[in-house]
């Protein structure tokens, strides 16, 4: 019985590869890589001349069998094209596949870009929650920052160039202007990290076209140790509403400083406001 290995590859610079992930990637007999083509430059680099197979998105439920086949015969190792693999590709049905027909399991731990955009962000790394890629659409993007925008953990999110800006906005009416820091381009020439407010980085990045790979890291909702009354709300909703900020401002704001949900603050904002 083999054991799959599920091996880190740098997520830029190739000196970030360790020297167990290059002794396992010698020693296996397949490797299943997201995209051949982007692996094989890796493997040509190190003069690594193990056999290839394909394993992606799209041919993850044929190749199934192949990869669980070559693990019956000796050891296989799972690459993605960047990073630790099983996280945002489909590594995660052979991981489980393997488990069930009584294969090992072994990470070789490496580069990972969430892991290195939140120690080098500046925000609190005792407690995270780590999402992803944020929805493509607006509405189902601020679905989803809704259900965790009073989470006191630090958010880590991964992001596309043209879809950034749409992003930040979105955060920014969700969750109010938290602390963030956007991390693009980990590892490679152009690095950089933006930190600041969120209003703060959606006005760099207005200035500055995005272009690369970016994570997102955003502070999580802060406590309150003491939840604000209705009087309270209504005063301040009032106050609000009077120096001219708009239905939707409030709530976002109001949310985050009483320890009331957002959708409780705005409907409360359209009762007065009418």
């Amino acid at each position: 019985m083999g054991t799959l290995y599920l091996v880190a590859t740098p997520i830029g610079n190739l000196e970030d590869i360790s020297a167990r992930a290059l002794r396992i990637l010698r020693e296996v007999r397949l490797i299943a890589a997201e995209d051949t083509r982007h692996t094989r430059k890796l493997l040509t680099h190190f003069d690594i001349h193990t056999p290839l197979t394909s394993y992606y998105e799209h041919n993850r439920y044929t190749k199934l069998d192949a990869v669980l086949g070559a693990l019956e015969s000796g050891d296989v190792a799972l690459v993605s094209d960047a990073g630790t693999p099983a996280l945002n590709d489909p590594g995660y049905e052979l991981v489980q596949a393997a488990i069930s027909h009584g294969h090992t399991i072994t990470p070789i731990p490496g580069a990972c870009a969430p892991v290195a955009a939140l120690v080098a962000s500046g925000l609190p790394s005792d407690a995270f929650l780590y999402l992803g890629y944020l929805p493509r659409k607006s509405s189902e993007r601020r679905r989803m920052l809704d259900t965790v925008a009073n989470l006191p953990y630090t958010l880590i999110f991964l992001e596309t160039p043209h879809r950034l800006l749409d992003a930040l906005t979105d955060l920014v009416a969700v969750l109010g202007d938290r602390p963030a820091a956007v991390a693009r381009e980990l590892t490679k020439l152009h690095e950089e990290i933006v930190r600041g407010s969120l209003q703060s980085v959606l006005a760099h990045f207005n200035a500055h076209e995005p272009r690369g790979e970016f994570t997102l890291v955003i502070g999580g909702a802060v406590l309150q140790s003491t939840v604000w009354n209705e009087e309270i709300m209504h005063a301040e909703i009032d106050k609000a509403l009077q120096s001219g900020e708009s239905p939707s401002q409030v709530a976002v704001r109001l949310a985050t400083e009483s320890g009331w949900q957002k959708r409780e603050v705005y409907r409360l904002v359209n009762l007065i406001a009418k």
